[in-house]
């Protein structure tokens, strides 16, 4: 039973796809007497049927040593183009697969809660089963070309359920700006595809290290190659200069962004760690993934200290840890991009289910107007803590252990990557005691009196990920052969070993003295100083790229696109139009020669080739005088 349910495990994104389907007769309206809980009801169940088939297939590839294999379903053979579909059954790819489908079923049950008097309830889980087949698909999917289509299918899933609540203007922006943003990065990565197959590389991940090694392509192909296939994930995951999507994608519901914010943007990452035998090929590739990552890492750490909406404040903080994973990529530091990936899905995913329960009972998303919620919360609290310590590298949480064999001497680290790693750890402990303060210490404010704890659908999920959360450290520590880490190097530079791992505890116990210490401000959150409020601004509107953005790259798209309709309408509309009124008044001109008589076509005709002959004569004239000109001024 277990093998036969291991070779049909590529059935498992379609349980979710399945349930979308069935969810259409009531998002379309057409029942209308049940309600829309049925289809909620049916999305959980083949979400619950998704999961159960992942659970035993990955369980016997993992237990039964079972080898990983290939399922390849060839699609389109023409001449010299072969297209393939190659499914990986491996324990990576099944144990993404567990985590896309555990969190996406945590996440509907949630949302029962969550959205429970939303008139739209069937099309909200009809969206998320959609979400759930295009994540489940590409943590198996071993074909770049079968994972482009499955993060366009991402990528309009997030459209829709961002803008999910449509009738408000902000939302409806906030969905266009996500999608515009993520089809940048989704363009230069369709051509770095289509490249790729025309340099003979396979559209398979698994074959693409054997193809780098025997590459030969120039380093500038190599250098513009790696750039643009690095250009979707940098999107997919909130990346700089395609960053502020992330933030404005807020604006939907929270079960939504509980996806978005834990699985969604791993899943841009998971693409970029399968193609870095790419990079290797052009020091160029290397150095822009540390590039973007570094800047996103620090800049979005500063960005999120300045956010006083709660939603917001969480969101930066994912762009900074996927910003460490494009730095360990860049390196070539695979499995610690893995581990990074794997312990702040499940943080994030608690983190954003603890304050979606205090947006609903509040009705509040402003940190400033909270307080004195961890009596009135406990489940709620203990969620945001437990999140908090998993997401920061304190021991003995999951992060800590992915940072830590970072730094144990398995890798050669810089001191750089030191810097930007204690730098990062220290802001995000900083930012989490910052938000804990002012949400659920103090005395309570008039908005967070009256808030009870959450009702079951969604106090059960959010303690079953405080529990998950909390024994994630057991995976980097006891389950380590899953990945192909190299062993211990015989490291001369001590820097790993003996200063790394004690400036990383520190750095977490430093960032949460200083949120703890800092002046937190409730009625009047600006400061009055102008050197402050400056710093302050430039943080919270995320460095002003927005207003960068109107003056380069929308002037410019503006300023074309009314050119181009000036010139459609005045030259090119003008010349079709001049024709149109010419052919009519020579029609209407000529009507009133029509008189029968052959003497008058005759004359017509004598006029008509005398003219022409004019014409002629005096072109010809003035073509010899100018070529005599020409000479005389050559000689």
């Amino acid at each position: 039973m277990s093998e036969f349910l291991l070779q049909n495990c590529w059935l498992i994104p379609l349980y979710g796809f399945i349930g979308a389907l069935l969810s259409l007769p009531w998002s379309l309206g057409l029942i209308r007497t049940t309600g829309p809980r049925p289809a909620a009801y049916l999305n959980l169940l083949m979400t619950g049927l998704g999961f159960i088939h992942g659970s035993i297939a990955f369980t016997a590839i993992w237990f039964e040593q079972v080898q990983p294999r290939e399922l390849v379903l060839d699609w389109l053979q023409v001449a010299d183009l072969d297209l393939s579909l190659a499914i990986e059954i491996s324990p990576v790819s099944l144990g993404a697969l567990e985590v896309v489908t555990g969190i996406t079923l945590l996440a509907q049950v949630y949302a029962l809660g969550y959205m429970e008097k939303d008139w739209s309830l069937a099309r909200f889980y009809g969206l998320m089963g959609f979400f759930e087949a295009a994540l489940g698909g590409i943590a198996i999917s071993d074909n770049l070309l079968l994972s482009y289509g499955l993060l366009e299918m991402l990528t309009l899933s997030t459209y829709l359920l961002v803008g999910f609540w449509y009738a408000q203007p902000l939302v409806v922006t906030a969905a266009r700006d996500a999608f515009l943003t993520k089809r940048v990065g989704d363009i230069l990565l369709l051509m770095g595809i289509v490249a790729l197959s025309s340099y003979g590389a396979g559209l398979t991940f698994s074959d693409l290290a054997s193809w780098a090694e025997t590459s030969p392509i120039s380093p500038t192909i190599a250098a513009l190659l790696g750039l643009a296939l690095i250009a979707g994930p940098t999107g997919k995951c909130a990346q700089f200069p395609l960053n502020l999507w992330l933030d404005e994608a807020m604006e939907g519901p929270n079960p939504a962004g509980i996806l978005r914010n834990s699985i969604v943007v791993s899943a841009g990452a998971y693409v970029l760690i399968k193609l870095q035998p790419v990079f290797t090929l052009s020091p160029v590739s290397s150095v822009a993934l540390i590039a973007i990552g570094s800047v996103t890492a620090i800049g979005a750490s500063f960005m999120a200290l300045a956010q006083i909406d709660i939603k917001r404040a969480l969101s930066h903080s994912t762009s900074v840890y996927l910003g460490l994973v494009f730095i360990a990529v860049g390196l070539g530091h695979v499995d610690i991009a893995f581990l990074l990936l794997f312990s702040h899905s499940f943080a994030k995913a608690l983190l954003f289910m603890s304050i979606g329960s205090i947006i609903l009972n509040t009705s509040c998303q402003n940190i400033t107007e909270m307080g004195g919620l961890w009596s009135r919360m406990p489940a709620t609290t203990t969620a945001f803590v437990v999140g908090s310590a998993g997401l920061v590298a304190l021991m003995p949480m999951g992060m800590f252990w992915t940072l830590q064999r970072w730094l144990n001497g398995s890798w050669e680290i810089s001191w750089w990557l030191l810097g930007v790693l204690l730098f990062v750890n220290t802001l995000c402990a900083m930012n989490l005691t910052r938000v804990f303060r002012l949400v659920f210490l103090g005395p309570p404010q008039p908005k967070t009196r009256r808030s009870p704890e959450v009702p079951w659908p969604m106090a059960l999920p959010m303690v079953t990920l405080t529990i998950v959360t909390l024994l994630v450290p057991s995976v980097p520590q006891s389950w380590p052969f899953w990945l192909s880490l190299t062993p211990p190097l015989e490291l001369t530079n001590a820097l790993d070993i003996e200063l790394g791992i004690p400036l990383l505890i520190a750095s977490g116990v430093f960032g949460l003295v200083l949120g703890a210490t800092i002046d937190l401000r409730r009625a009047d959150a600006r400061p009055t100083q102008t050197f402050l409020r400056f710093w302050q601004d430039l943080f919270a509107y995320d460095f002003y790229i927005a207003k960068v953005y109107d003056v380069t790259v929308v002037w410019a798209v503006s300023t074309i696109s009314k050119i181009t309709s000036w010139i459609d309408r005045f030259i090119v509309d003008g010349l079709v139009n001049l024709v149109g009124w010419a052919t009519i008044f020579g029609g209407n001109v000529l009507k009133y020669n029509v008189s029968g008589q052959s003497q008058f076509y005759i004359l017509t005709i004598l006029l008509a080739v005398s003219l022409l002959l004019l014409w002629s004569g005096i072109t010809g004239q003035w073509s010899a005088v100018i070529s005599n000109w020409l000479s005389s001024a050559n000689y």
